[in-house]
């Protein structure tokens, strides 16, 4: 069985939406959430506010509440059936968000056992035949196939097969229904 490995932030997870909401709600800008989707916040923000917003992340409970992205159960699921799942996370850089995550993808996505759930810090150490995420550096050293998702952070990137939805990983990982 061929195995697939999913990040969770801004694939699985809306992390960026609840990022954008931190901001408009918490922080006084300009920005609008047209602006905060448009790229990234690390090109968007000023360095106090990032500081500022790296707390936020880190503080517990943050993850907690994250809402999953529309048709990632139904679609991880069904891939259950035709892959080996693995979810990957590079949590190390937030070490409150441990609980948090493994929580939340216990709640969401409890259909994966446990010991396919990877915490690290860089994603190189994944062996899979794919690895679906958000970010090309995680991407550029994966020995697999690299499918990048597309995120504010990542739309002009180029150089990995993009998805842009869970029905674009459908149409791509499972056979016609």
């Amino acid at each position: 069985m061929l195995r697939l490995t999913l990040g969770m932030d801004d694939v699985l997870a809306n992390t960026h939406e609840k990022l954008i909401s931190v901001i408009l709600n918490d922080f006084p800008t300009n920005l609008t959430e047209k602006d905060l989707t448009a790229g990234a916040l690390k090109d968007l923000l000023h360095p106090k506010q990032l500081a500022k917003l790296k707390k936020i992340i880190n503080s517990p409970g943050f993850f907690t509440d994250i809402e999953v992205k529309k048709d990632a159960i139904e679609t991880v699921k069904a891939l259950s059936g035709f892959y080996e799942i693995y979810i990957a996370t590079a949590c190390m850089e937030f070490p409150n968000s441990f609980k948090d995550k493994f929580d939340w993808l216990l709640k969401h996505f409890s259909f994966v056992p446990w010991t396919n759930i990877v915490f690290c810090g860089y994603k190189t150490i994944i062996q899979s035949d794919y690895l679906i995420d958000d970010h090309t550096s995680n991407l550029q050293v994966f020995k697999g196939e690299g499918i990048l998702f597309t995120a504010a952070h990542n739309v002009r990137e180029t150089g990995f097969r993009r998805v842009s939805s869970w029905k674009d990983v459908s149409e791509l990982f499972l056979p016609i229904r």
